[in-house]
Parts: C-alpha cells; sequence; structure tokens
C-alpha cells in the first residue's frame, strides 16, 4: 500500500514514530502466521472459492480460447452463465485463486489455512489504512495507532479477520477509498484523482456497495469547491478523470461486467438491493424472517457486539462535533476540521440511516455494515481526544473534576484490559463476542455461531474418539454446507473415514444450532461432547441409540 495513497502524516512523526508504528503492524502480521490455523471454514467461504475459480476459467478462455482443450479439467468447473454468484466481485477472490496455483496448495487444508493467512494480512493492510486516516483526522500518530489498536482490540472482527471475504476485507477497502478522498480533497492533483479512481473501483469490485465511495466523493468535492474557489478547477479536472478511470477499473477487475458492462453491472447493483432469500434469523429471542427486520436490527446488533467503552466514546465525539456544529455552523463548516468531521458522520450515519430507512435486507448480525465501523472509531476517538484535552487544560485546583478524569481512564483501561482478555480466553471463538450481555442471555437473544465455525471442533472431536474405518455423521438438512466445510479441515486419513449421510444413518449427530435454538429431542442419544464460549453452546455431539 504506497504512502503517498493516504493522507499524510504530522510533520511530528520522526523515526520513533516509524520504529513504533512498524512494531504493531509487525507484531499483527506475526499474530496472523501464529494464529491462522486456528480458525474453521466459514459459511461461504468454498462458495467464495468456487466463485474465484469459475473466474479464473472464465478470465483464461478469453486470453487463450484453445486453453479449454489442453485442461481437460476446465470441464469441471461450471461456465460463467451458471455462476449463481457472478454478481459478486471477485478482485479479491480470483488472485487467491491464481496463488493457490503458485504455491502449490493442493490438499484443502493447505488450501483454506494459506487463504485464512493472507485475508489476515489483507485485513492488517486494511488496518494500516485506518491508521493513516486516523493520524490525519486526529493529528497524530499516537492517535492514529491508539484508533487502529482499538479495530484489532474489536473481538468479532478479529476473529472474522481470517475467514470473512467480503465485508472484513470490505472494510479495509473502502478506509482505504476514503483516505484516498481526503488526500484528494487537500491535494486536488490528477496523480491524487488517478489514485483514489483505483481506490473506489477496488472497493466497488469487492463489494457494490462501494458505490457509496462515488456519493462521498462528488458530493464532498462540490462542498471543498464551494469553500475553496482556488481549487474548483482543479477538482472539476479532477472529477472528469475520476469517473471514468472508476468505471474502467470496476469493468476491469470484474470479468462478469466484460461482455455488457452496464447491463450486468445494473443487474449485479439490482441483485445487492433487492435481496428477495427467505430465512430466519434469532433476534431478541424471536425467530423472524429477514424480509421483515425491525428497524433497529443494526444498530443494536452493532451496540451489543461493540466494546463498551468504544460506544460511550463515539456518543461523546459525536456530542463533541454537534456542540461545536451547532453553535457556530457556519464557522464549523468553512473549517477544514469541520468539513472533515462532516465526511466521518456521512460515512457513519449515511449507510446506516439507508439501511433503516429502506428497510433493507440483513442477515448474520450486521455484518454487511461492517465498512461503517472505522469511522465509528474514528468518531470515537474524536471523543477520547476531546476529553482528553478538556482534562489537561483543567486546573488542578479543580480536585473533583480531576479525579474523575482519573477514574474515567481507570475505567477504560479496565475495559480495554477486559477485551483484551476475552479475546484470549475466548479463541478461537472470539466472533461470540457480546459486550454487556452475560453469555446465557445473549445466546438466548440473538444468534449464535452463525458462520458454523465449531462444527470443525465437533467434528475433529467426533474422528479423534472413533477410531472405526468409517464413521457416518449427520447434522440438520439445513445445515449440511457446514459439515462439509467442517471436513475441509481434517486430516486426509481422518476425512478418508468420514461418511456424510442422513440422520437416520448415523451413529453422530452434529449440530452448531443454526436455525435451531431449542434443544433436540432425547431421541437422538446423549451429549457426548459440546463446546460452550461464556456460558453459550455452540456445538453439540450426539451419540445415537443402538449405532
Amino acid at each position: 500500500m504506497p504512502i503517498s495513497v493516504l493522507p499524510r502524516l504530522p510533520a511530528s512523526s520522526g523515526p520513533w514514530a516509524r520504529w513504533v508504528v512498524g512494531s504493531f503492524f509487525g507484531v499483527l502480521v506475526l499474530l496472523g502466521v501464529v494464529l491462522h490455523r486456528d480458525y474453521g471454514v466459514g459459511w461461504d467461504e468454498q462458495l467464495d472459492r468456487l466463485n474465484g475459480i469459475i473466474n479464473a476459467k472464465y478470465v483464461a478462455l478469453h486470453l487463450d480460447p484453445e486453453l479449454a482443450r489442453r485442461q481437460p479439467t476446465f470441464a469441471a468447473i461450471p461456465d460463467m452463465r451458471e455462476n449463481s454468484d457472478a454478481d459478486h466481485g471477485v478482485l479479491y477472490q480470483l488472485p487467491l485463486v491464481v496463488l493457490e496455483k503458485v504455491v502449490g496448495a493442493e490438499d484443502s487444508r493447505d488450501v483454506y489455512f494459506l487463504r485464512h493467512l493472507v485475508i489476515w494480512l489483507t485485513c492488517v493492510a486494511g488496518t494500516y489504512a485506518l491508521y493513516r486516516v486516523a493520524a490525519g483526522y486526529l493529528g497524530s500518530w499516537r492517535w492514529g495507532l491508539l484508533v487502529a489498536a482499538a479495530l484489532v482490540l474489536s473481538p468479532r472482527l478479529f476473529a472474522e479477520s481470517f475467514y470473512n471475504y467480503k465485508d472484513v476485507v470490505f472494510l479495509g477497502f473502502f478506509t482505504l477509498g476514503i483516505g484516498t478522498l481526503r488526500r484528494w480533497l487537500r491535494q486536488p492533483t490528477g496523480w491524487h484523482a488517478a489514485l483514489h479512481a483505483l481506490a473506489v473501483g477496488a472497493a466497488i469490485d469487492v463489494r457494490t456497495m462501494g458505490v457509496l465511495l462515488l456519493g462521498l466523493t462528488i458530493g464532498f468535492a462540490g462542498l471543498e469547491a464551494w469553500f475553496r474557489p482556488d481549487v474548483r478547477q482543479r477538482l472539476a479536472t479532477g472529477l472528469a478523470l475520476f469517473v471514468p478511470l472508476t468505471a474502467a477499473v470496476v469493468v476491469l477487475g470484474w470479468p462478469y461486467l466484460w461482455e455488457h458492462p452496464a447491463g450486468n453491472f445494473l443487474a449485479a447493483f439490482q441483485s445487492f438491493s433487492r435481496y428477495r432469500a427467505e430465512m430466519l434469523t434469532v433476534y431478541l429471542g424471536q425467530e423472524i424472517s429477514i424480509q421483515h427486520l425491525p428497524w433497529h436490527y443494526a444498530p443494536v446488533w452493532l451496540l451489543v457486539t461493540t466494546p463498551l467503552p468504544y460506544s460511550v466514546l463515539f456518543g461523546v465525539g459525536v456530542g463533541v462535533i454537534a456542540w461545536r456544529a451547532l453553535r457556530r455552523p457556519w464557522a464549523w463548516l468553512t473549517s477544514t476540521i469541520g468539513r472533515v468531521d462532516l465526511l466521518m458522520l456521512a460515512w457513519f450515519f449515511g449507510p446506516l440511516g439507508a439501511v433503516i430507512l429502506l428497510n433493507s435486507v440483513l442477515y448474520d448480525g450486521w455484518r454487511h455494515l461492517y465498512f461503517i465501523y472505522p469511522a465509528f472509531l474514528l468518531l470515537a476517538g474524536r471523543g477520547l481526544q476531546a476529553a482528553w484535552n478538556y482534562w489537561r487544560a483543567t486546573p488542578t485546583s479543580r480536585v473533583i473534576t480531576r479525579r474523575l478524569g482519573y477514574g474515567a481512564v481507570g475505567l477504560l483501561t479496565l475495559g480495554l484490559a477486559h477485551t483484551a482478555l476475552r479475546m484470549v480466553l475466548d479463541h478461537p471463538y472470539q466472533n461470540m463476542y457480546y459486550s454487556f450481555l452475560p453469555g446465557p442471555v445473549a445466546g438466548r437473544l440473538f444468534e449464535r455461531d452463525y458462520w458454523g465455525l465449531s462444527g470443525r471442533e465437533g467434528l475433529q472431536w467426533i474422528m479423534d474418539h472413533d477410531s472405526s474405518a468409517t464413521v457416518p455423521v449427520a447434522t440438520d438438512p439445513r445445515t449440511g454446507l457446514m459439515l462439509h466445510n467442517a471436513q475441509l479441515l481434517l486430516p486426509p486419513a481422518q476425512r478418508a473415514r468420514l461418511r456424510m449421510v442422513p440422520v437416520e444413518q448415523a451413529r453422530y449427530f452434529l449440530t452448531t444450532y443454526r436455525w435451531h435454538p431449542a434443544a433436540y429431542p432425547s431421541s437422538l442419544g446423549p451429549e457426548v461432547y459440546c463446546r460452550r464460549v461464556r456460558g453459550i453452546t455452540l456445538v453439540s455431539v450426539f451419540r445415537r441409540p443402538g449405532r
């Protein structure tokens, strides 16, 4: 990620800053190397990989039409017209498929361990993008590093940074797009406009929601031109370059668009915005259709899965900005920091408000809105910085205020330490983190392991404790994909012994409780293994009677 792409760091940063920041991100890289084999295969991982493989075949045949004759394995790969996920961009998935071939990953364990490591490294790069944006926004590399650390100490996103190819990766690409936008608005050169177009096009090719960056770009370019007449011409020239270059990047990075760019993109966007699949989700203790979610679904999920100190500081940050904006609206808007504040507010509240007003379909928590979380943390950083500056300016004679400040720092430190400890103790199930709800309450009110990751542990227990030549295992018919994904990480010898069969033929019944939050009937036999995290049962194994 070129340094020139993102906002320039404050001039005060020097060798010490580079050493500290480099060490921080170096530790993150090493952490991924150590931990990437600990996580199971998520619900959509195999489907995402297949989408990449289909697109790789499509690209290869366009580059060399005779290749199909020399590659008989191509016949087993569906064509693009048979690809149900063709409307999902593959800018990230396609290189991963190529990387598998380059490193010679053949066994499924090697394939998915490699992919988990790469997604983690991608998310580290996204964290670095957030660091650069935060350092520029808050005026210090120290504040920037604090915001980046808050992202790392967000348990659910930490876990999903190993297997969520869509939402967490898109978070990083969207943040990069915000960074290039800020750089271009501050220095509206053709080079910066081109870099911004590359970032926005890449974000759209990862997830269609990246089109929001187009709206932010045009809207804030207009705002900047209004208040800075001296750069109006350069902004207009930059936009004239930005729009067609972004379109070119989108088409180039998305093979599905090659034959009919406008029509296929419109179809993909409509498919994304009009998701019509029928599915149930557990929310506030009730199973409800994802087509009829209440307006508060996303805000509540965000609140209960985000460390409480972050939410409190976010409220402070928004309050500080609102106070300054309402106190002197024009002066606030004419200032550079005021317009950047507005950008952060638009980044967070714009998509969230649109989802609520349009009654958009969401499921699996608020993961489709993860890309607004960096704005949440940046606003929280704004709140912490304002509180810190106020406390520092308080005379020592105001004893009560000073003591309250010390108490607040102590509580914040304890809260972050508790979050870090939870992440260590709950590993590798940080995706089950709930900030202030007791585990049993959270397990009753919300979805549990909707990624199906714990199926790997349950299946591994079965294979470790049953030495039979064949081991028949079943699960709920609707969650058969979970069992299939779980077996991908078994050692080859154990995988050869496994038989996935209907319930009536099975010796073991394995469940991760998705779409079946209630207890299972005793007819399945005794529960011989289960895994709980903070009192929430993630996976259970039942031994069927007489088998």
